[in-house]
């Protein structure tokens, strides 16, 4: 269970990792989850923080997998979650100049990057996906759009696309 290792190709990676990492409140879930299954309502029962969206960042991140309880006769199924993965390697080359702007993207406040987190969502709603279209449109490298949509609860990275997450507003 959880021995699997995490390979991260893409330097942008580090942004969810260093956030999760980083939060008392998610590394707490994580390291729950890393040693039992364990529901939402479960979990809320062990933090008062907010678990449905620390569970849908682990989630986003690729670092926790799910599956259904069975229920006792009568009772609906829930969702349990475990972690996917317990080691991780890093498997990139990047400048130094851009592995200080990833750092500097990962803990900057979510005012400090809003203006461009919405226009990134919103150019990505309207349909522009590509990673060179979105470059294009910002005049930002790829790494700084791909970390906005990192950072972002509404886009996920797929390739060289970014795309609007289902459920998102």
């Amino acid at each position: 269970m959880g021995k699997r290792t995490r390979i991260i190709n893409d330097p942008s990676e580090l942004i969810t990792l260093l956030r999760i990492f980083g939060s008392e409140p998610h590394k707490k879930i994580f390291d729950i989850l890393s040693t039992e299954w364990k529901t939402v309502e479960d979990l809320s029962t062990v933090s008062d923080n907010d678990v449905p969206e620390i569970m849908a960042f682990l989630k986003k991140s690729g670092l926790i997998e799910s599956k259904w309880r069975i229920p006792e006769p009568g009772k609906t199924p829930d969702k349990e979650y475990h972690t996917s993965y317990s080691k991780v390697q890093l498997n990139f080359q990047c400048s130094l100049e851009d592995l200080s702007g990833l750092i500097q993207l990962t803990f900057r406040t979510e005012n400090e990057i809003r203006d461009s987190m919405i226009a990134i969502e919103e150019e990505v709603k309207k349909g522009n996906q590509s990673m060179n279209g979105l470059c294009r449109v910002f005049g930002k490298s790829s790494l700084f759009i791909r970390g906005i949509a990192r950072r972002s609860s509404k886009l996920n990275v797929k390739g060289q696309r970014i795309e609007w997450t289902e459920g998102a507003e």
